[in-house]
């Protein structure tokens, strides 16, 4: 999941998967700014987080907790 420190929807998502017992990776592109590029490339532009990157190579933006899980079970 790519996120960024000041993000609310990103602290709101990673503390439900969290309580869901669902493992993810976390990497702050503000603190790891090489990772920016692929953010942007998969938001049209935009910097948006989080965005969730997905095992079969696809990505979500502000996905809910539900939609991970169902993502993640397919």
């Amino acid at each position: 999941m790519f996120t960024t420190s000041w993000c609310g929807y990103c602290r709101r998502l990673k503390s439900q998967l969290d309580r869901d017992g669902v493992h993810f990776t976390e990497v702050d592109i503000e603190a790891h700014p090489e990772h920016a590029d692929w953010v942007e490339s998969v938001n049209g532009g935009n910097r948006t987080v989080p965005t969730v990157l997905f095992p079969d190579g696809s990505a979500a933006t502000n996905p809910s907790l539900v939609e991970v899980r169902a993502r993640l079970s397919a």
